[in-house]
């Protein structure tokens, strides 16, 4: 496992999975290239991101989730929903710990879809929000 380290968050990935960063936005994918996480980090100027902005946020900004779900993994919580455009499957979470929120999303082929769920799923519940 390699640790990936951030200012605000960090976590492990798998030897085959690989991070690179590109205007403030990391993305992690593995060598078979079959899909790719994408992790954008955000910061309230003061007091911590509620719940209920975060649902909000979700809503507003992805009214292609017909369904969200609860989400935690670590210090971060929130929600999570996926659907589908254009032959390509989108997974998305927004999670919040204190301040940080963390829009993350999984993107593969439609035809893959549940591939690296497994994969997705332990690397993110690595996720540990950075001292």
């Amino acid at each position: 496992m390699n640790i990936l380290e951030t200012d605000h968050w960090c976590l492990l990935l798998p030897i085959e999975w690989r991070a690179d960063y590109e205007n403030d936005v990391v993305r992690i994918s593995d060598a078979d290239g079959v899909g790719e996480i994408e992790v954008s980090t955000l910061c309230k100027d003061s007091g911590t991101v509620l719940p209920a902005e975060l649902a909000a946020m979700a809503r507003e900004e992805s009214p292609e989730v017909a369904d969200w779900q609860q989400a935690r993994f670590g210090p971060f919580a929130g929600v999570t929903g996926e659907f589908a455009e254009e032959a390509t499957h989108v997974q998305e979470w927004y999670l919040a710990a204190g301040n940080v929120m963390l829009y993350v999303t999984y993107v593969c082929d439609e035809e893959n879809a549940g591939m690296d769920e497994a994969a997705v799923t332990e690397i993110l519940g690595t996720l540990v929000a950075a001292a």
